[in-house]
């Protein structure tokens, strides 16, 4: 087992809010992909359904291989759902992650090769192929993962080139954030270029300019929002995204669970201590994290010592180290928050 005592200070992938994070643009989105197939070389925790019979017999009938399905056997195959999402903007030959889940009686599906799989949309066009080796999710092993295991074959047309307008649509309704954003970025621009049509929908014009309309939005997206906004922490679990002001900080806190122990404080360090490597042994690896040279605390039972105040910032980096699963990540920032060590609004999607 491998042994680590871990000092935060800087933030991590926890960032301050901007329009981007509480809005979605209308038009621009991701699309659900669908598909059935078969997964292969499984070491018996395959099924024996009929219809994973039959998809067999299908597949060797296309390469002349006539057999009854009473003649097959193997529960070193089965049959599986695979789903994923085709991104905006995708183009031919990107390659995109794709989830694989059981639909018959089979035990496992780690390791097993997923046979060319067509991926369609809502339309019945097929927009991506999918084939891979699968990484079974460790708690459930009929589903799992093939990380760029699609490649896209067809695209969605869509331009922003000629438009002249787009309209944000707020992900949660509220009066005052609709008109929040819409003060923003007429005082950004120095023009009445947006307005609130309602609780949830601004619609921006482009300024008569040269500008590009990729270029206003990457503006509009990046324009940042005030404090009142970073009392909010945004759990995204399609996306597996924690989205959170910067200066959020929780209380020193221990959480206990069946599979982790996890603590926060603190450190009793001054400026100096700190930053002397006789009294803070370890490994400085960046951002002012620290690995000590002893083996104090193991990944299952790990201590977050920070320089400053504790922030959500440091709780997610310690549970990413302990990669542990986002359901972890979830139930300890309720459970924080309950103790009233936390003072935010969880908002939780997906």
């Amino acid at each position: 087992m491998k042994y680590i005592f871990l000092f935060f200070f800087l933030f991590t992938s926890i960032y301050a809010q901007t329009i981007k994070d509480i809005t979605n643009i209308v038009g621009i989105r991701e699309n659900q992909l669908l598909g059935y197939g078969l997964v292969v070389g499984l070491a018996g925790t395959g099924d024996k359904s009929t219809f994973t019979m039959q998809s067999l017999q299908n597949l060797l009938r296309n390469s002349y291989i006539k057999i009854p399905t009473s003649s097959i056997k193997s529960k070193n195959i089965a049959a599986v759902m695979v789903t994923s999402s085709l991104p905006a903007f995708a183009r031919q030959g990107d390659k995109i992650k794709v989830k694989i889940s059981a639909i018959g009686d089979a035990k496992s599906i780690n390791n097993g090769e997923l046979l060319l799989t067509q991926l369609k949309g809502v339309d019945g066009n097929v927009y991506g192929l999918a084939q891979g080796t699968i990484i079974a999710n460790k708690d459930n092993e009929t589903t799992g993962m093939i990380y760029e295991g699609a490649i896209i074959e067809n695209e969605i047309p869509y331009t922003l080139k000629d438009e002249k307008n787009l309209t944000l649509s707020l992900i949660k309704a509220s009066a005052s954030d609709a008109d929040m954003i819409q003060r923003k970025i007429n005082e950004k621009f120095a023009s009445k270029i947006a307005f609130a049509y309602d609780t949830r929908t601004i619609e921006v014009n482009k300024p008569e300019s040269d500008m590009s309309m990729v270029r206003f939005i990457s503006i509009i997206e990046n324009i940042p929002l005030d404090s009142s906004f970073k009392k909010r922490i945004i759990i995204d679990k399609n996306r597996e995204m924690i989205i959170s002001g910067n200066d959020i900080e929780i209380g020193p806190v221990t959480v206990s669970k069946e599979n982790f122990i996890l603590r926060i404080k603190q450190t009793d360090l001054n400026s100096e201590q700190w930053d002397n490597i006789e009294v803070n042994k370890g490994m400085n690896i960046g951002d002012d994290i620290v690995i000590a040279d002893k083996p104090i605390v193991d990944l299952d039972n790990t201590m977050i010592n920070t320089k400053g105040l504790p922030k959500v910032s440091d709780l997610v980096r310690a549970m990413k180290v302990m990669k542990l699963p986002m359901i972890d990540i979830i139930e300890t920032l309720k459970l924080i928050k309950e103790l009233g060590a936390l003072d935010v609004e969880l908002e939780i999607r997906g």
